[in-house]
């Protein structure tokens, strides 16, 4: 029974804390836009990725090899 003269304030102080932290989040306006994010996720709007060697086309699907030249500046 002694356990609950520390565990009862606790349990209250850690609601009071989770209480500001809600209340918090709510004036600072963190729930404003919920379907915003959500949204703006789907939305496909990137510019695809420009090739390596523009000029060639070559370059447009990476094999993992490392150019020879590449190879010689590391």
């Amino acid at each position: 029974m002694s356990v609950l003269i520390w565990m009862i304030p606790v349990a209250i102080a850690m609601g009071a804390l989770g209480l500001a932290g809600f209340l918090w989040s709510l004036r600072s306006g963190q729930y404003e836009d919920m379907d915003g994010a959500a949204q703006r996720m789907l939305m496909d709007d990137d510019a695809p990725l420009p090739s390596r060697d523009s000029e060639t086309g070559e370059g447009a699907q990476d094999d993992g090899q490392i150019d020879g030249d590449a190879r010689r500046d590391a």
